[in-house]
């Protein structure tokens, strides 16, 4: 494992801890949002599912565009690995730390091919500005792959 990647995870390992305890309601609360909650903020948190189903909320960046929502994450995280396998996510406006901000919305997320990158990082881009193109070449040693997800219509 290259240096790069053991800071990553060790970084990994120190947001999990400052996770807010309120980022799992998330997976609790009535799924009434949409992505327009999600306008003017700068942070969401991200609920997907352990094997088991329990729930493992995660905050994070996010851009939003097509009607859908983007995040870029380490293509080897665990986060990645539970979206493969079970592309059922809840989101909802957070802060830095995962305490919700809005009503969470249901969707389905997928990894996206290297060919669709480009719109997912307009989209972050578009939502972060400078802070963005500085924090993403700081990160440019780590793998990384960019996750869309596509709201599910209410009913």
């Amino acid at each position: 494992m290259s240096l790069s990647e053991r800071f990553a995870r060790a970084s990994d390992r120190f947001y999990d801890r400052m996770r807010s305890s309120k980022a799992q309601e998330v997976a609790e609360t009535a799924p009434t949002g949409s992505l327009a909650d999600l306008q003017g903020h700068q942070y969401c948190v991200l609920v997907t599912y352990k094997k088991s189903g329990e729930p493992m909320p995660s905050p994070l960046w996010f851009g939003t565009g097509n009607g859908k929502l983007y995040f870029q994450t380490g293509a080897g995280t665990a986060k990645v690995k539970r979206i493969e396998r079970n592309p059922h996510v809840r989101v909802a406006a957070a802060t830095s730390r995962g305490r919700p901000r809005s009503a969470p919305l249901v969707g389905t997320a997928r990894v996206l091919s290297m060919d669709e990158g480009a719109e997912a990082e307009r989209c972050l881009q578009a939502n972060y500005g400078l802070g963005r193109r500085l924090y993403s070449r700081l990160g440019e040693r780590v793998a990384s792959v960019y996750v869309e997800v596509t709201p599910m219509a209410s009913s």
